[in-house]
């Protein structure tokens, strides 16, 4: 079931009390108590768990399902029952099509409008959707923002626009899904009738650490969340579902492995290149279904080659052939506190100069050897402390942190965007790969710019970045997941330096640096990267890469081609080389094209941005259109054509439904927390949705809530606002990433304030000098320490180091976060120094501090 009957809105003053309704007359101010005071403690007993499909809403009057307008307010939640789901998946390496058919019956007693809402993950895209019924058949159409309705001379106005749109708008804002959802207004459905939905999508899909691909089969195709299944007393599904999987590999096609029953796996090549594999007998209903999907041989570079639409014209995009690389080099662990390469540029703000000087410190004390940095101001300046990067040394890092402003005068992130025009035309070194760690206290001007100057430059850095309002969260994530970065929000400043610190030990991850293809094809043959090559992949990533074949071959007898990667690790040049097959076989479902076509449409967004003039625009439409993938400059609109024909008696004459506009988008759910406390779709009429979304916004702007505050825009074409340019580009919770559970400040301020002096005496080496402030930190005379000092140590840094990293571990419950990557650097310096003389350090400074640090943590 893909909803619940309907019962009163049940809410708690607290856990146990008596459950709360609300009398319709108390009125818009009444219902804004209800929401202040039980909100956030409301426990409804239709609690959904990732409940998508069709969902219903109706208007009867009676008790037992309805939207009661008489003493009390009631929610409905109608059922709309999954009697069926017909699901094909092609896989090929690490993409997927989808075809799935739905077949939904409305087993209420009452006519229920119904609204059919498919979750989007990340790497996927809908190219295809309609619905069909006895009375109509639905079908999203693709049309440009700025182009007319299709089929102007026959399209009526919207078909009930105003409810089926204050019903989208209202999803988007109580779903507890963050993220996009595809959501399509299909009518009213009448007791007893069901409705066919048949839905397409694409995907790219995650390589799993041994080299699988990974795929889950999407909950609205998959809903065993809902009421009845989680009460279900057989654990079978309340429905039919059947799966069958198609499976291509070059390397061949191993094993595949899932968390329900299978047939057995049958090739259908001789090489193993293809098998078939489908779902055998009825799933356990409580858990997502995967499927592993394990190839031969998993090396640094596979590539399949998916054959163009012959009925499309040869060059276009849909016609030439693809090539679908996926990289995926080896890297092998870094050992923490060794020289690393790397370029570590910090954009910072003035809210972080002047409330944050502590984690600015951890965070270049926490630095390797061997790397290189540079640091922006860019309220101030969008010049750098230095002209460009500089290496990590104690003399360059004592000069950087004297030129660093402790407080700034600017108001806003003013130069954030020619900042970061000023990193990219600085030159990077030589094999050392570019990190960004921006951070941002408010949402900038230009935001749109910012994100297409860091789109443009996606394939030469990442981005880690650090917001510390909530406005800003949407854009800090969109800049983490153009470049294969991470953003994290920081709501408090006791967790700052946790945050700072959990991200650059992420950065410190190795990397194969100066990644490059090389291709040999027969003459007359050319291949075009999508979206260009990333210069550096590193470890944990892979990189899917859509490259396309063009031209016809002046020697037909050559049948194969040949890729080469090329990248730099350790220092070591590595190459691997493989053929591919330029006459490739397939099933012609394109997932590999629409794929790239998503890609390629990114690409041309910050030229449309950047003033490139129309033609980006006009290619991004083109190939969106033709593709069946949206993007920002496109839109969906519903088109319902009635299946019934229309007869006049006078004269006698046929004539051809007419067809009308319905609800349907993209729609971009907030996810918010305090939405849990309901099921997941709740449906009220109109006339009682302004009062509730009005109270509902009083709480929000009261309670100053983390969730972004709807835009009400005015309806046009259709009702239907425009996307936003950016599709990450959008509402973020900020509780939902980048957060620390403990804190070093809520536990222990004074203990905070001595590690930080501790850590301002390293040396960038990650020694520490025998001085009076070491002695100060450590609360021992600095005469003893020196008495102390061993005969065999001949260098007082080498015991002063010692005493510092035993101090650190003698308070480990503190500092184990935080210094992590400081003592990790300051072993590192002893055991290229003194690794004999460590032991008897060690045994006299545990004497000495009353510590028993054990020598594993010197590495002995």
């Amino acid at each position: 079931m893909l909803g619940v009957e309907s019962r009163p809105l049940q809410c708690r003053d607290t856990p146990g009390d008596n459950p709360v309704l609300m009398n319709r007359d108390s009125g818009p101010l009444g219902l804004l108590w209800l929401y202040m005071k039980n909100l956030l403690v409301c426990r409804s007993p239709e609690m959904w768990h990732q409940s998508f499909g069709l969902l219903g809403k109706s208007y009867a009057h009676d008790t037992t399902g309805s939207f009661f307008l008489g003493k009390w307010l009631r929610v409905p939640l109608y059922p709309v029952s999954l009697c069926s789901a017909v699901v094909d998946v092609a896989i090929q390496d690490y993409v997927a099509d989808v075809a799935a058919e739905l077949i939904y019956q409305n087993k209420s007693q009452t006519s229920t409008e119904v609204l059919f809402v498919f979750p989007l993950g990340p790497h996927m895209a809908i190219y295809s959707f309609q619905a069909r019924s006895e009375d109509a058949k639905v079908h999203a159409v693709l049309q440009d923002e700025l182009s007319v309705p299709p089929c102007p001379s026959q399209v009526q106005q919207p078909h009930e626009a105003t409810g089926g749109w204050e019903n989208l708008e209202y999803l988007r804002d109580q779903s507890e899904y963050p993220g996009e959802a595809f959501a399509c207004f299909l009518g009213t459905l009448s007791p007893g009738r069901e409705v066919v939905v048949t839905l397409r999508y694409v995907q790219e899909l995650p390589r799993e650490p041994d080299g699988a691909a990974r795929f889950v089969l999407s909950p609205t195709l998959n809903p065993y969340g809902t009421l009845y299944v989680w009460n279900c007393r057989t654990s079978k599904l309340h429905y039919s579902l059947l799966l069958t999987a198609s499976l291509q590999s070059p390397r061949g096609v191993v094993d595949v492995q899932a968390n329900f029953a299978l047939t057995p796996l049958i090739y259908t090549a001789q090489d193993h290149s293809t098998a078939q594999v489908s779902l055998a007998g009825s799933p356990q209903c409580h858990h997502d279904l995967e499927l592993l999907v394990y190839y031969g041989d998993p090396t640094a570079v596979s590539a399949v080659v998916e054959k163009g639409d012959p009925e499309a014209p040869p060059g276009s995009l849909l016609g030439d052939p693809m090539v679908l690389v996926t990289l995926a080099p080896s890297i092998p662990e870094a050992v923490p506190g060794q020289r690393q390469s790397g370029e570590f540029i910090f954009l910072l703000n003035t809210t972080f100069l002047e409330h944050a000087q502590d984690s600015l410190l951890f965070l270049l004390k926490s630095l390797p050897l061997g790397c290189y940095f540079n640091i922006y101001c860019y309220e101030e300046t969008s010049v750098g402390i230095y002209s460009q990067s500089v290496e990590y040394t104690q003399d360059n890092l004592t000069e950087a942190m004297r030129r660093i402003p402790s407080t700034g005068s600017s108001l806003g992130d003013s130069n954030l965007l020619e900042t970061l025009r000023s990193v990219y035309n600085t030159p990077r070194p030589h094999r050392h790969p570019r990190q960004l760690f921006i951070f941002m206290a408010g949402l900038p001007p230009d935001v749109e710019a910012i994100a297409a100057e860091v789109c443009r430059h996606r394939n030469s850095h990442r981005c880690f970045s650090f917001c510390f309002s909530e406005d800003s969260a949407a854009l800090a994530m969109a800049l983490a997941k153009e470049t294969g970065g991470e953003a994290a929000y920081v709501s408090s400043d006791n967790r700052r330096s946790f945050v700072v610190l959990k991200c650059l030990k992420q950065a410190l991850k190795p990397a194969a640096e100066g990644v490059s293809l090389s291709w040999t094809l027969p003459r007359g043959l050319e291949v075009e990267v999508l979206g260009g090559t990333p210069q550096s992949i590193f470890q944990g990533q892979h990189n899917l890469l859509y490259a396309q074949i063009h031209g016809q071959a002046q020697d037909t007898t050559v049948a194969k081609g040949v890729m080469t990667l090329q990248y730099s690790l350790d220092g070591q040049d590595v190459t691997y080389t493989i053929e591919f097959p330029l006459c490739p076989q397939g099933d012609g479902r394109l997932a590999g094209h629409r794929l790239a076509a998503r890609c390629l449409m990114k690409r041309l967004l910050p030229e449309s941005v950047s003033g490139s003039g129309e033609e980006p625009r006009h290619r991004a439409v083109e190939i969106s259109l033709t593709s069946g993938i949206i993007c920002p400059f496109t839109s969906y609109v519903g088109v319902r054509t009635p299946q019934r024909v229309t007869w006049y008696q006078r004269p006698l004459a046929l004539l051809p439904p007419r067809q009308s506009l319905i609800p349907c988008q993209i729609v971009e759910l907030r996810g918010s927390r305090i939405s849990s406390c309901y099921p997941k779709s709740i449906w009220v009429p109109p006339g009682w949705l302004t009062a509730v979304r009005a109270s509902w916004l009083a709480l929000r702007q009261l309670t100053h809530d983390i969730a972004a505050l709807p835009q009400r825009r005015a309806c046009s074409k259709a009702c239907k606002p425009p996307p936003p340019l950016f599709s990450s580009l959008k509402y973020v919770d900020p509780m939902e990433f980048g957060l620390c559970s403990s804190t070093l400040w809520q536990w222990c301020p004074e203990a905070a304030a001595k590690c930080q002096e501790l850590v301002a005496l390293q040396n960038a080496d990650g020694s520490w000098a025998l001085s009076s402030g070491l002695a100060s930190v450590l609360e021992v005379d600095e005469d003893e320490i020196k008495g102390k000092m061993p005969d065999e140590v001949m260098e007082p840094s080498i015991w002063a180091t010692v005493m510092a990293v035993t101090w650190l571990h003698r308070h480990d419950e503190y500092y184990q976060d935080l210094c992590e990557l400081l003592e990790a650097k300051a072993v590192t310096w002893l055991c290229s120094q003194a690794v004999s003389q460590l032991d008897k350090c060690l045994e006299t400074a545990n004497t000495l501090l009353g510590s028993s640090v054990k020598p594993s943590v010197f590495r002995l």
